[in-house]
């Protein structure tokens, strides 16, 4: 677990440049000038938050996990973390963190995946890279444009031997990560829908982004 940084007590709900809600299930995405700080929030706890990041004026540089791992020479996200693209730049730094960790190895759940890991009888349900699809068509995207993505708040445990199991998340109610944006950058997340794993408590929720100016 990483040492948890707190956030700056200037920013308030009151000097926020963006605020949204996003429902439960549901993609959503903005763009985050460089200087500002966007706080991607677990209002109810126990939610994982598939996220992906793009250079906004140029969407061929994106996040790049290997790359993020191999800066930090640690296999999770946390406080301090580079979020570096596949061009070796940094695109954000995670400034504050009040949940510890934070997966970019187990990937986004399809209908595929779903159907070899949970029965054909859970074809059919939404998944987090339906929404990833759906969200980056507004920007002129498609599938292949969609990388390997950070799990916001989703436990994944790494044993010794490499394995990988998701398990029951560790984030509370309205725990939060914050990152300052070094340049221009567009989010994009998935409010992940999975009901057949524990990453989301097998109910999905709403989650919260704001958005402040460097300044605050």
């Amino acid at each position: 677990m990483t040492n948890f940084i707190q956030t700056s007590p200037l920013r308030t709900l009151e000097n926020t440049v963006q605020d949204h809600y996003i429902a439960a299930e549901k993609p959503f995405s903005t763009v985050i000038l460089k200087g500002q700080t966007v706080r991607i929030e677990d209002s109810y706890g126990q939610q994982a938050i598939d996220t992906l990041f793009y250079n906004a004026e140029d969407y061929s540089e994106r996040y790049s996990s290997q790359d993020t791992v191999r800066e930090q020479n640690a296999a999770y996200i946390s406080a301090g973390t580079k979020v570096m693209s596949n061009e070796g730049r940094v695109m954000l730094r995670m400034t504050a963190d009040s949940c510890g960790r934070h997966d970019t190895s187990a990937g986004a759940c399809s209908c595929e995946s779903n159907t070899v890991r949970f029965g054909h009888g859970t074809k059919y349900l939404h998944a987090c890279r339906d929404n990833f699809v759906a969200e980056v068509a507004k920007y002129g995207m498609g599938k292949r444009d969609i990388p390997a993505n950070i799990n916001f708040f989703m436990n994944v445990p790494i044993s010794p031997n490499g394995g990988m199991t998701i398990v029951d998340g560790i984030s509370s109610p309205g725990d939060y990560v914050e990152l300052e944006a070094e340049m221009d950058v567009l989010l994009v997340i998935s409010n992940c829908p999975q009901i057949n794993n524990p990453c989301n408590g097998f109910d999905p929720t709403p989650i919260r982004v704001l958005v402040w100016d460097g300044e605050a």
